[in-house]
């Protein structure tokens, strides 16, 4: 898939997405529905989720709304891709994860990762999406421009 084909993936899924949440309020729904829609949009995603911020642990990030092999029930902030995504709150795009300092592996079979943080309107850390491949560089700007793109009009 040439990076003008996997843009124009991006937008079609969007559209898709906003149509099938508008007027939806609960987040879990919302959430269930971005994963879902996306996994089944790219065939290089493996394990599309959410991690989303425990209220009673602030500082720990619980399972969400997911597609694919079982995932991690709980990861610290700091640690892994998933948790260094939640601290710094900012994307991270990695093409080799088990090159990542700290990487939790999961599932073996993961090779290379995206994790864009959800904010709500006031900036504050709700969730992280996290877009896993089983194989290695499948993520790039592109991904991370259209991922943003849908996590911003969708939360």
């Amino acid at each position: 898939m040439t990076k003008e084909e996997k843009a124009k993936q991006y937008e079609m899924i969007a559209k898709e997405i906003a149509a099938v949440i508008d007027g939806e309020d609960n987040l879990t729904a919302r959430m269930a529905t971005v994963s879902n829609i996306l996994h089944h949009g790219f065939e290089y995603y493996f394990w599309t989720g959410f991690y989303v911020v425990d209220p009673n642990k602030p500082e720990e990030l619980v399972i969400g709304p997911y597609q694919g092999t079982l995932g991690c029930l709980r990861i610290p902030f700091g640690r892994g891709v998933c948790g260094t995504a939640a601290s710094t709150k900012t994307t991270q795009v990695i093409e080799d994860v088990h090159a990542f300092p700290g990487h939790i592996a999961c599932d073996a079979r993961s090779e290379s990762e995206i994790v864009v943080p959800v904010l709500d309107n006031s900036g504050a850390l709700i969730a992280v999406l996290d877009v896993d491949s089983d194989k290695p560089a499948m993520f790039d700007e592109v991904d991370r421009d259209g991922l943003e793109a849908i996590i911003k009009a969708s939360f």
